[in-house]
């Protein structure tokens, strides 16, 4: 009866939860958010029960590509062209099979229920091909065919990024995977300081029973212990605090806008630095913020307005067309957190690593120096332009540096010494999960000459 009280228990609507969290995540980005709405409409509110479940959520998406490798031996077909409530429902028994000890009840719930549940989505004929399917799941065991397929299953990543990152970091690659596949139970956020202090924000999350670190590198970013119910939570919906990483939060910091400046953000959505940028401008000065994506900005202008922040302009517009519509050398300061492979967040977006394709890497490295050209223009004589990424790729970090300054003679790197460690280009700086426990990001700070 003890170890039986140690096993994994998932009741029915867990399972149905579940299912629909996966199903939801290949529709919304980030997959947090639609764990968030599946955990919400299947009445998913016992802490422990969402503990579990966002364990093994986050579990799918890190072994997303394994677990349809091992779909597809099963199947005999990928798992891609199978109905996608079908689909998630064999991720979700997959991944119970192989890397958890499920409870006989669990068992028979995931059989039943799970069954039930996908039948109700598309067609009863499809919970029957579950059911028929289960028994298969539950007997399968791994047996990597080579080398290459045994390090996938050890640091749960395709073997194209495996030898991309030993390329990258050598001896760290087994420290680097260690900690992007370690569990994430602590959500970043940061204090706005337009509307509280970091104590008051810091009392209040106390009171309410969250567990709190306050950040040795930002000191207005906080990290609580999930899970954290930002839908009801009063500090959120005041705007006293928005979500952020760390590594996020000090490029704004890099930059040091002045109250009074003029700033232009060219990728601004969903507004984590721009609302931060505006906190260090005290309110004071303007913020062009540009960006493409509608869903996003209407995100970015919720936070704006949230936050009681007054001087973002926001412009749902393509960034590399900014000097036409604002005017050239126009800004004090530029940022251009540019659109990249996001390859440095695996450990926050796990299924990430398992959509990233190689080939992708040059293709955004292209967009980024378009979009360099347009945030050089912008710059005012003696003004400054921070180009960052969450990618830890060379071609669209420290490449793209090298080739804008033979480009661009008129900007110098001013060098960057903290609070993280210096890039693979002099002056310039990178953050590392494994390092500094943040997401992977890149900073290279310009100045354009008098």
């Amino acid at each position: 009866m003890e170890a039986e009280k140690k096993k994994l228990s998932i009741p029915p609507k867990g399972i149905r939860a579940i299912i629909e969290a996966i199903r939801l995540g290949e529709i919304i980005k980030p997959s947090q958010y639609a764990k968030r709405e599946a955990f919400k409409k299947h009445d998913v509110e016992e802490a422990w029960l969402n503990r579990v479940l966002t364990m093994i959520f986050y579990d799918i998406m890190k072994k997303q590509g394994l677990i349809d490798k091992v779909i597809k031996e099963i199947v005999g077909v990928t798992p891609l062209i199978l109905d996608p409530w079908l689909r998630a429902a064999l991720r979700v028994a997959v991944d119970i099979a192989l890397f958890h000890d499920p409870s006989s009840q669990t068992i028979k719930n995931l059989r039943w229920k799970a069954s039930d549940f996908i039948s109700s989505r598309t067609h009863p004929y499809v919970g029957m091909y579950f059911w028929d399917l289960l028994d298969k799941i539950f007997e399968y065991k791994p047996n990597p065919k080579n080398e290459l397929e045994e390090l996938e299953w050890k640091y749960l990543a395709p073997s194209w990024l495996i030898e991309r990152v030993k390329g990258i970091l050598g001896d760290e690659t087994e420290d680097f995977f260690r900690s992007v596949n370690k569990r994430h139970e602590w959500i970043s956020i940061r204090v706005n300081t337009l509307k509280a202090n970091v104590e008051e924000v810091i009392g209040e999350l106390e009171e309410d029973g969250v567990e709190v670190v306050r950040s040795e590198r930002v000191p207005t970013i906080l990290k609580i212990k999930g899970p954290y119910n930002f839908d009801t939570s009063s500090a959120f919906n005041e705007g006293k605090i928005i979500v952020q990483e760390e590594a996020s939060a000090v490029a704004s910091i890099v930059l040091d806008p002045k109250p009074g400046e003029t700033v232009v953000d060219l990728a601004a959505a969903p507004g984590g630095k721009t609302t931060h940028l505006a906190e260090l401008m005290k309110n004071k000065g303007k913020i062009y913020a540009f960006d493409v994506d509608k869903m996003r900005m209407k995100r970015l202008k919720d936070f704006v307005k949230r936050m009681g922040i007054k001087i973002v302009k926001p412009l749902v517009k393509d960034a590399r067309k900014a000097p036409e519509i604002i005017g050239e050398e126009v800004a004090d300061k530029v940022l251009l957190d540019a659109p990249c492979t996001s390859s440095g967040t695996i450990g926050k977006n796990p299924e990430l690593r398992w959509r990233l394709r190689e080939d992708k890497i040059n293709e955004m490295s292209q967009l980024q120096r378009e979009l360099l050209e347009s945030a050089a223009r912008l710059v005012k004589p003696g003004g400054r332009l921070l180009y960052t990424t969450c990618s830890i790729f060379k071609e669209e970090n420290e490449k793209n540096i090298r080739w804008f300054l033979n480009v661009h003679p008129e900007f110098k790197l001013v060098p960057l010494k903290s609070p993280y460690d210096p890039g693979f280009l002099e002056g310039t700086m990178r953050a590392w999960p494994h390092r500094h426990s943040t997401i992977g990001f890149f900073y290279a700070l310009l100045e354009k000459s008098k």
